[in-house]
């Protein structure tokens, strides 16, 4: 006799074998088969199901009038915000295979533009997926936007060991953990101004409040760890600079915890420069702001460095710093601005960070801090020029990387460029030989 078994076992079997794919992820993946399609309209198409060959992605069957049976599988960001589309990182159709990168970021710049399926119907497939040739001009200024943006975060932070080695000869490798603390701080300062103000129009008493404590934080580091190692062989301070980046790290992350702590989107309206519906090139107001917070940081250096006083003093003490102490500079009060100034600068970094990215963590600042430090030794470390062009050149080659070859090897190519430029122009593409550091140091 055949095994029947009880109606309520029958019932629970659907709950305890799990609650399907995702509607959301199905209903995306559902609008997706129209930028594949010339007619959606006339398609059959499936209820969608988890991919057996993917656990976090979903497939979909559909049939077409003319072609017989097809089907599409999407996998798509597991990191999502309410009420927010989400955003595939891969998809697969069984006519084209894998989409490459390319037709993936021609594919969700697509789905950003809210197409209805039935103009989709009309219109035939979008230009860009089915084209992509037509529009690689379009790409790559795109990717240069985004390079840009990049370039800025990297030119900020670059400033910071360019200003200190600049002044005392010595790498700070904590730079990148005062630009994670700046990014904290922005996330802190933005959730108390906007919660009480409500109004995007905060950001500049964020930014100064991010940078301002980030400004302190430098000064102390410098009034703790390094004043009392001036003397010390080159060593000891860069020792006592990891140490110092590790406790800083930890220190957060007993603080804060160890998951990434959110700032709500602001200023995503978008400017098109150029290109037409299909595939506009555009940069974001929040975008356009870290653009003119970097020039304008740019200049304000050119200036605090060149037309005052602590300018005057802060060359000195990089030219000669046992002259400069006898000439009457204050070198001790001169290196401490240096170092605050630097930490600013690495705040507001933190603050662009946050401000484009959203998420911040304990660790952030290792990766971006030894990307930064490299920006800074092609351009040449210890000069503020070289750290902005380097840092526009170490985004670009990321970005363009990332664009056209495979992304995991995108590390690589930077840290080899490192290499290349350490092993043809040691002082980098605009730095110069510390001889008279070296003099001094000798008398």
């Amino acid at each position: 006799m055949p095994f029947r078994p009880p109606p309520a076992i029958i019932v629970l079997i659907p709950l305890l074998s799990g609650c399907g794919p995702d509607p959301g992820a199905v209903e995306t993946c559902r609008r997706v088969i129209g930028a594949f399609e010339q007619d959606p309209a006339g398609l059959e198409i499936g209820q969608g199901a988890a991919d057996p060959a993917d656990p976090d992605g979903v497939i979909i069957d559909y049939a077409t009038e003319n072609d017989g049976p097809r089907w599409i599988a999407c996998r798509f960001s597991s990191h999502r915000v309410e009420n927010a589309p989400l955003e595939p990182t891969r998809v697969a159709t069984s006519e084209t295979g894998e989409l490459s990168e390319m037709r993936l970021f021609f594919l969700k710049r697509w789905l950003g533009l809210d197409i209805p399926l039935a103009r989709v119907a009309v219109e035939g497939s979008t230009p860009a997926l089915e084209d992509p040739g037509r529009t690689t001009a379009l790409y790559a200024a795109q990717q240069a936007v985004n390079g840009l943006v990049l370039g800025c975060i990297y030119a900020l932070l670059a400033v910071g060991f360019s200003l200190v080695y600049g002044i005392i000869g010595r790498i700070n490798f904590a730079f990148g953990e005062l630009m994670m603390l700046g990014a904290y701080q922005t996330v802190i300062a933005a959730v108390l101004f906007m919660a009480s103000a409500g109004s995007p129009w905060t950001l500049p008493l964020v930014l100064l409040t991010a940078a301002g404590l980030t400004a302190g934080q430098g000064w102390l580091m410098d009034r703790l760890v390094f004043r009392p190692l001036r003397r010390a062989s080159t060593q000891v301070p860069l020792i006592a600079a990891i140490g110092t980046a590790i406790a800083l790290q930890e220190g957060v992350r007993l603080l804060q915890g160890g998951r990434d702590r959110w700032l709500a989107p602001v200023l995503t309206g978008r400017i098109t420069l150029a290109g037409s519906s299909g595939f506009p090139v555009t940069i974001s107001i929040g975008q356009v702001l870290i653009v003119a917070l970097t020039l304008a940081c740019s200049a304000g250096l050119w200036w605090l460095l060149t037309r005052t006083p602590f300018g005057r003093s802060n060359r000195a003490c990089g030219d000669d710093r046992a002259m400069a102490e006898l000439l009457g500079v204050d070198t001790e009060r001169t290196i401490g601005g240096t170092f605050a100034l630097g930490a600013a600068c690495a705040g507001a970094a933190g603050f662009v960070v946050a401000l484009q990215y959203g998420g911040v963590n304990a660790y952030m600042g290792t990766l971006l801090g030894f990307k930064a430090l490299t920006a800074a030794i092609v351009g040449g470390i210890g000069s503020i020029p070289g750290a902005f062009l380097g840092g526009l050149l170490i985004a670009l080659l990321e970005t363009g990387w990332a664009a056209w070859f495979p992304m995991a090897f995108k590390d690589v190519a930077v840290f080899a460029l490192l290499i290349a430029v350490l092993v043809a122009r040691p002082t980098g593409l605009l730095g110069v030989e510390r001889e008279e550091v070296k003099r001094s140091g000798g008398g």
